[in-house]
C-alpha cells in the first residue's frame, strides 16, 4: 500500500510538473500552488500491441519517475494523454499531413481520450496513478472542415489533433467526462486529490 503523507506534520515539499506542455502548465496554475517545470526525457514510443490506456498510464508514471530521480525530495507530477480510436492509439501528429489523417479517421467516430496522471515522491515513497477517460463524439467532418480547422488552430502538439479548448470544440458532437480539464491534458480534480494525499496543502 502506498504511504500517504501527513500534511499536518510533514514539512512542505516543492512541487515539480514533469512536463514541458504549456497546456499542463496553464492548468497547474489554476491550483495556485508554487511549482517548477522539468522535462521528463522519456521515450514515448508505444510498445508492440500496447493498448492506449496502458500506454498513457505507463508514460505518465515513467515521466514522473524520470523527473523524481532528479528531484527526490519533491512531489512530482507526470501526465500523458493518448487518443483511443477503437483501440488504436493516436498521439500528437507533429505536422499537418498526420493531423489531416487523424481527423479523417475520427470523423463521425467516438474517441476516448485516455489522460493518465502519476504523482511520485521518492523521499516519502509516495506513488499513485490515476486515469481520466473522456468520451468524445466527432462530427462527420468534411475535408474542407478539417483543413479550415487545422489552418486556424495548428494543433500539432495535441493528441488526436483536437484542441477542445479552442476552435476544436466545433469539431465535436458531444463530450462525456467527470473532469472538464482532463481533455485539455491534466485532470485537475484527480491532480488535486493526489497532491493532497502526497501532503501538499492546496487551500
Amino acid at each position: 500500500m502506498t504511504p500517504t503523507a501527513d500534511a499536518s506534520t510533514a514539512p512542505p515539499r516543492s512541487v515539480v510538473l514533469g512536463s514541458t506542455s504549456r497546456y499542463r502548465r496553464e492548468l497547474m496554475e489554476r491550483l495556485r500552488v508554487p511549482f517548477t517545470v522539468a522535462a521528463p526525457h522519456v521515450d514515448e514510443t508505444p510498445w508492440p500491441g500496447e493498448a492506449p490506456k496502458a500506454l498513457a498510464l505507463r508514460l505518465a508514471l515513467a515521466k514522473a519517475k524520470a523527473v523524481a530521480t532528479l528531484h527526490p525530495e519533491a512531489v512530482v507530477i507526470g501526465s500523458d494523454q493518448v487518443a483511443d480510436l477503437a483501440g488504436q492509439p493516436l498521439g500528437k501528429p507533429g505536422e499537418h499531413g498526420r493531423a489531416v489523417t487523424q481527423l479523417r479517421q475520427m470523423r463521425g467516430q467516438t474517441v476516448i481520450f485516455q489522460t493518465a496522471l502519476a504523482v511520485v515522491c521518492l523521499a516519502t515513497g509516495f506513488e499513485q496513478v490515476d486515469l481520466a477517460q473522456v468520451r468524445v463524439v466527432f462530427r462527420d467532418l468534411s475535408d474542407e472542415d478539417i483543413e479550415a480547422y487545422l489552418l486556424a488552430e495548428k494543433p500539432y502538439d495535441c493528441a488526436g489533433s483536437a484542441k477542445s479548448e479552442g476552435l476544436g470544440i466545433a469539431l465535436l458532437e458531444s463530450i462525456d467526462n467527470d473532469d472538464p480539464t482532463a481533455l485539455i491534458g491534466l485532470p485537475l480534480i484527480r491532480t488535486a486529490r493526489l497532491l493532497r494525499q502526497a501532503g501538499v496543502k492546496l487551500l
